[in-house]
Parts: structure tokens; C-alpha cells; sequence
């Protein structure tokens, strides 16, 4: 990675500078041991061999006098040094017949330290402002943090990005520009200035960006949005432009910022007496600069963000961010190609098929995956086998899905039944209607923090549409299992929490959105809103747009829906009661079902078969509507 330039000059200077103060401190040190080339008599001794002229070659300083004696005493030096004395005050003391000398000169240690260490407070302070000879300290907060990453720095290419082909055909027109701006313009075209890569987190948009750069083979400076905002007000808009001038003078070259939302939210206006907002500072330069550079300059904005409703607008208007590309979560084939990538270095059992395992994976994104496949290499690392199996990617997937099982949780008799029964209604309200996801597998072993169970239920390929039977019968699989104790306990409890949020989610959508109730009509009542904030950047609180009477007849509607769905649960664990009651004794037995006991069970249900007008009919006794004690 290159970058700081001045760090390793810096950093020769200090050494330098220390190493000067530590041969001086070394030759202090070492100074008293050595043969002394003089000797230091007192001044009233000086005075004395001056009256007996016993001493020649006299230096005077400003606070010693040197020379030489006449007739030095055997084993001593003949120069020598005495520390001057005021001479009025000599004369006095001279009279009183006292031995008198001056105050010493400092050390040689002592004047080092004198001189040296305000130089090295200096110093330290200085190394610390400057982030310890890395771009970050106080003297360098303009500074832009983009890590910058050579040619050869990038080892990413199009071929290790999986999944993603639309995205990377779109991609590709930006690496032709990059390789050869003058052939591309040859027609008056020239490049989108920006590109925002769109999609949810781990699809890979990140990845992407380097494999333009690694494609193009350019130098690539990335930062994330956050870096940009500093405590100090402006100090984003300046690294914007650092950001900017750094990039033009090495074009060709791509700038990648992640998480633009963080610095490209929506603007809003100011609080009346408030001071300017440092992000709209640091989004109005990032604005200007995407105005003031040239397309043909050779420098290519590339920028991701997985909340592209809440960007300011004027961010994506054309000639900024010329074009979105989104990076949506990858189908079935995608899944494959994906696994195919991060499989090349873990060591599979023969029969695994990717195919297989990548139909138990819809809605996984890229980084799911990769993090599927560690996970499965882990488990068969720690059962010592020699290969991972297909049985390994299903706890993989049961452990990233429903989390970690809780063995060592306590739960009681009555409560343990309770449990296998609802998750058995589930399973066999899943079995016993057409068109519904293949039942997986069932548990009555604790997982996570709060799931009790759980049924795993796999669709045979990947669904974009649902029509309302369809929907209908989710809700009916969901409300199985409040329906299985109610039928077996004459009770319901608390484990359907999950369950009726889920299915009135479902009820809700059907009558608001989809318009699914022919009472209500084709009207759309509450648009799907999937942004956070409006375009102001103030929370949307999206008031109704509907009278009382039409809330009313909206209620009602999804509590028949809900009603309906339910009805059709207990019609079902109703008449597969006895096979309920068998299988639920079997899950307390063995704590899990799965494989071939699934599809035992599967074949032993009773399809549900529905009247013509889809109406299932009312079971004599059956009262699901029993209120709760």
C-alpha cells in the first residue's frame, strides 16, 4: 500500500537527533573514569601560587581561570582549573586566612539535559500533532485518510466476484474507459462521472470496487463516508478536496467511498440560531468537486451504500451519480457460483453437491455463504474428520439460522411437551397442504437465546410471486402450531409470539398492499414505505390516509384473514390428530427428526382438499376461539 511519504524521513530525523543526544550522555558517563588531563585547585590556592609565581600561561574566563603550575606535584597534571571568586570578596576571605573557592560550572550530563530536553519535549509534541508520522494527528486533520493502493496492489479481479453478473457486465464499461479513454470517446461519449453500487449488506458491493481497480489496473483510493467528519468544522469539506487532488494527479485512477450514506444523507434545514451542520459542509464539497472534475480526466467515482432512500437528492441527479448498479442478493445459480469460489480451499467429502446446498440457502448473500462454508469446515475440523459432508453445511446453516443449541438448558416436563406438539403441528400442517416449502427438519432442542424449537422448512427453488391461497396457507403452516395445543391441551400459550406477529404481518400486507380482500377492493392503503426518512431528512411518520370506517373494515378484514387461516390449522391437526399425538411422542423420545423419519411422516398425513369456493368446512366441537383464562 502506498501512502505517507514524509513518515519515513521523519522518523530518520528522530533517530538521528537521538542518536547525537546519546553519544553525548555516553561521553558524560564515561568522562569520570578516564585519566584526568587537569586538575581543579581551590581559588585561594590560585591566589597563593600567584604571589609565589608558581603558575604561567593563565586563560580567564567568565567564571574559571586555567594554566599550568611551574613545579606540579608528583602524579598529578601540571594544567589545572580554579572557579573564579568576586575579588573584593577574595580579598576578604584571603585576610581571614579561609580556604575559598567558586560555585562549579554545570556537568557536561547537566548541560545536556539543559540544552537537550526542552529540544525533546519539542520534538515529541510535534511527532504527536503530526499522529506519530501517520496521517491522522492534529496536523494533518485536512488530510485525506483514503488508503491508496498501487497498480500491483490489488490482487482482486471480475473472476473472483461470483454471483453478481449484471453488475459486473455494467462494471466492465468503466474498466474499457480506464484502459482507454481516447478509443472510448472516440463517438462523443464519455464515462458516467459516479457509480453507486445499491444492495444489502455482504452482497459485495465492496468487493466489486476493487475488482474495477484490479481490472483496470489503476490506482485505487478508498475511504469510508465517516472518515470525512472530524470534530473540527470544515475539516471534511477539506478532505474532500484532498481526497479530489490527490486522485487527479495520480489519473488514471478510481475513488471508492463506502458507506456514502453516512456522509451523503439527506440535507435538512438548519435549527433557527444554530451554527452550519459539519456534514452538510463536507456533502456540499463532495457535491462540487463531482461538478468540477472532467469525465475525461480519467478519474472514475465509485460509491456503495445499502440505504440509497435516504442520499440527498442531489447526489443522485444526473451528471454526479450517473448510474446505479444494483448488487442484489444472488439466486440459486449465483448461490452456486459463490460456494464454487470459497470451496476452492476447503477439502469437500465425495457426493456434496453444490446444487444441493445452495437450494438450502435462499436469501443467503455472499458473505452468508462464505461464512457457511467456514462454518462447515469448523464443524467437521472439530468431529476430526477428514472431509466436510453434506451433513456439516446443514448444521452450518441450522447454527447460522437458529444459533447455537442450548443443551444445558433446563426445561420442564409439561413445557417439553407442549413444545414437540406445536413444532409437530407445524410440520404436519406444512405436509398435509400443497404447494408449501418441504418440511427439513424439526427440534425441540433449545437454540439461541429464546427459540424453545423450531421447523425448518426449504423451498425447492427460489420465489419472486405469491398469489392468496398461497399466502393464506403460510399463515395457516405459521398458526399450526398454536392450533396443535389447542386441539391436544385445551390451551394455547405463549410460544406462538413469533408466530402471530409473523402471520399478521402477512394479513396485513395482503389487505393493505396487495389488495387480496374483496370487500376492501384493489386499493393500496399503505404503500410499502422502505425508506427511513423523506427527502427533507425528517422522519416520515406517514399518517394514514384513510377514514375511521375504512381502519375498521381493515381490521376486521385481517382478523378473518388470521381467522381463516387458523380454522384451517385446526381442520387439518384435527383430522391427523392420532398422528400428532404419535410423532410429538417421538420428538420427546428423540429430541429431532429429519431425513427419512420426515418423509415417513409425510406420507402417512392426510392432504387437506378445500371445497370449491376454497372454504374449508366447520368441525362439529371445534371452537378455535376459546377464550384465554
Amino acid at each position: 500500500m502506498a501512502g505517507d511519504h514524509k513518515a519515513p524521513r521523519f522518523n530518520f530525523m528522530v533517530m538521528l537527533l537521538s542518536t547525537a543526544i546519546a553519544l553525548f550522555m555516553l561521553r558524560a558517563l564515561v568522562q569520570p573514569f578516564l585519566p584526568p588531563q587537569s586538575q581543579t585547585i581551590p581559588y585561594s590556592q590560585f591566589q597563593a601560587l600567584l604571589q609565589t609565581n608558581g603558575v604561567s600561561d593563565l586563560t580567564v574566563g567568565q567564571d574559571t581561570i586555567s594554566g599550568t603550575l611551574k613545579h606540579p606535584t608528583a602524579g598529578q597534571p601540571a594544567a589545572f582549573t580554579t572557579n573564579r571568586v568576586d575579588p573584593g570578596l577574595a580579598a576578604t576571605l584571603a585576610h581571614a586566612g579561609v580556604t575559598f573557592d567558586g560555585e562549579p560550572p554545570p556537568g557536561m550530563l547537566a548541560g545536556i539535559i539543559a540544552w537537550f530536553l526542552p529540544m525533546l519535549l519539542f520534538v515529541g509534541v510535534f511527532y504527536l500533532f503530526s499522529g506519530g508520522g501517520r496521517a491522522g494527528g492534529l496536523l494533518s486533520v485536512g488530510k485525506s485518510h483514503a488508503r491508496v493502493y498501487a497498480e500491483n496492489d490489488v490482487p482482486v479481479r471480475f473472476k473472483d466476484v461470483a454471483g453478481v453478473d449484471e453488475a459486473k457486465a455494467e462494471l466492465k464499461e468503466v474498466v474499457d474507459f480506464l484502459k482507454s479513454p481516447a478509443d472510448y470517446g472516440r463517438l462523443g461519449a464519455h464515462v458516467p462521472k459516479g457509480v453507486l453500487l445499491v444492495g444489502p449488506p455482504g452482497t459485495g458491493k465492496t468487493l466489486l470496487a476493487r475488482a474495477v481497480a484490479g481490472e483496470a489496473g489503476v490506482k485505487f483510493f478508498s475511504i469510508s463516508g465517516s472518515e470525512f467528519v472530524e470534530m473540527f468544522v470544515g475539516v471534511g469539506a477539506a478532505r474532500v478536496r484532498d481526497l479530489f487532488e490527490q486522485a487527479r494527479k495520480e489519473a488514471p485512477a478510481i475513488i471508492f467511498i463506502d458507506e456514502l450514506d453516512s456522509l451523503g444523507r439527506a440535507r435538512y434545514a438548519a435549527i433557527p440560531g444554530g451554527g452550519n451542520d459539519e456534514k452538510e459542509q463536507t456533502l456540499n464539497q463532495l457535491l462540487a468537486e463531482m461538478d468540477g472534475f472532467d469525465p475525461s480526466s480519467g478519474v472514475v467515482l465509485l460509491a456503495a451504500t445499502n440505504r440509497p432512500e435516504i442520499l440527498d437528492p442531489a447526489l443522485l441527479r444526473a451528471g454526479r451519480f450517473d448510474r446505479q448498479v444494483l448488487v442484489d442478493r444472488p439466486d440459486r445459480n449465483g448461490r452456486q457460483q459463490i460456494l464454487r469460489l470459497h470451496i476452492a480451499k476447503v477439502k469437500l467429502a465425495q457426493g456434496v453437491s453444490l446444487d444441493e446446498i445452495a437450494g438450502m440457502t435462499p436469501g443467503f448473500t455472499g458473505a452468508d455463504l462464505a461464512n457457511l462454508v467456514n462454518e462447515a469446515a469448523l464443524l467437521a475440523t472439530r468431529r476430526k474428520a477428514d472431509a466436510v459432508t453434506l451433513e456439516d453445511f446443514n448444521q452450518a446453516i441450522e447454527r447460522i439460522v437458529a444459533g447455537l443449541e442450548k443443551h444445558n438448558r433446563l426445561v420442564a416436563p409439561k413445557e417439553r411437551a407442549i413444545i414437540a406438539h406445536h413444532e409437530m403441528g407445524h410440520a404436519i400442517t406444512a405436509m398435509a397442504l400443497p404447494d408449501t416449502d418441504k418440511v427439513q427438519k424439526i427440534s425441540i432442542i433449545p437454540h439461541g437465546v429464546a427459540a424453545l424449537g423450531y421447523t425448518i422448512q426449504r423451498p425447492d427453488a427460489d420465489r419472486f410471486l405469491m398469489n392468496r391461497q398461497e399466502m393464506i396457507d403460510r399463515m395457516t403452516v405459521l398458526l399450526g402450531g398454536r392450533a396443535a395445543e389447542f386441539l391436544i391441551f385445551s390451551e394455547i400459550s405463549t410460544g406462538a409470539a413469533d408466530d402471530l406477529v409473523r402471520a399478521t404481518d402477512i394479513a396485513r400486507s395482503m389487505i393493505v398492499r396487495f389488495g387480496m380482500d374483496e370487500k376492501l377492493g384493489q386499493v393500496s392503503y399503505e404503500p410499502e414505505q422502505p425508506h427511513m426518512l423523506t427527502s427533507n431528512g425528517m422522519y416520515d411518520f406517514q399518517p394514514r390516509r384513510y377514514s375511521e370506517t375504512t381502519a375498521s373494515a381493515i381490521d376486521a378484514a385481517i382478523q378473518a384473514m388470521i381467522g381463516l387461516a387458523y380454522r384451517q390449522a385446526c381442520a387439518i391437526l384435527a383430522q391427523n390428530l392420532a398422528l400428532l399425538r404419535e410423532c410429538a411422542e417421538g420428538l420427546l423420545a428423540s429430541e429431532t427428526i429429519s431425513g427419512t423419519e420426515l418423509k415417513a411422516i409425510a406420507g402417512r398425513v392426510i392432504p387437506w382438499t378445500r371445497d370449491a369456493d376454497g372454504e374449508q368446512p366447520k368441525l362439529p366441537g371445534l371452537n378455535p376461539h376459546r377464550p384465554v383464562a
